[in-house]
């Protein structure tokens, strides 16, 4: 993974123009009937929840890593763009089409790029990144930024100079593990 972290680009970070809209999210992209968000409920729940009409999920049990806590029901829970909307507008999404940002939105060709964790830990991190956000659950932070990296490769995302240095700093303390990205663009 710290090899993996070499092949991000560093450039500059510009939120000019952002808007949370221009990623289209939540999109029935299989048109089966159940949301992005309702697919990463039921790939990622402990105890599988109820499926009504509509993909009305009800029960289940889901594991939030962000704060090593276990949420009955999926109301509790949000789902979490890896790396925030915004952090990918900054880091390179402002170029491309709606369909990129909508395909990056809904990305459930990769089980790191959205994840189910309680509301108060996703609304805590908001649209931040590793230099100033980290999850509470100190055994998971390593994963995490594993995963950070995995999620800006697939995207062909640019890091900043102060999240490289974060990132480095995190992975100094972590196994060094391999990664396998599958690019997604």
């Amino acid at each position: 993974m710290r090899e993996a972290l070499t092949h991000i680009a560093v450039a500059d970070e510009d939120r000019t123009g952002y808007q949370r809209s221009a990623f289209k999210h939540w999109v029935d992209a299989d048109r089966d009937g159940c949301s992005t968000r309702a697919e990463v409920l039921k790939a990622e729940a402990v105890t599988a929840p109820e499926q009504g009409p509509r993909c009305a999920l009800s029960g289940g049990q889901w594991y939030s890593p962000y704060d090593d806590r276990y949420i009955q029901g999926p109301t509790g829970l949000d789902i979490d763009h890896l790396v925030p909307l915004a952090e990918a507008w900054d880091s390179g999404a402002s170029t491309w089409s709606a369909a990129e940002r909508e395909a990056y939105a809904n990305d459930l060709g990769d089980d790191r790029a959205l994840i189910a964790v309680s509301a108060a830990s996703n609304r805590s991190k908001a649209d931040q990144d590793p230099t100033t956000w980290m999850p509470p659950a100190e055994g998971y932070r390593c994963q995490y930024a594993t995963d950070w990296i995995a999620d800006k490769l697939r995207w062909s995302l640019n890091l900043d100079e102060a999240e490289k240095v974060a990132l480095t700093d995190i992975l100094a303390r972590c196994s060094n593990v391999p990664i396998t990205v599958t690019l997604a663009r």
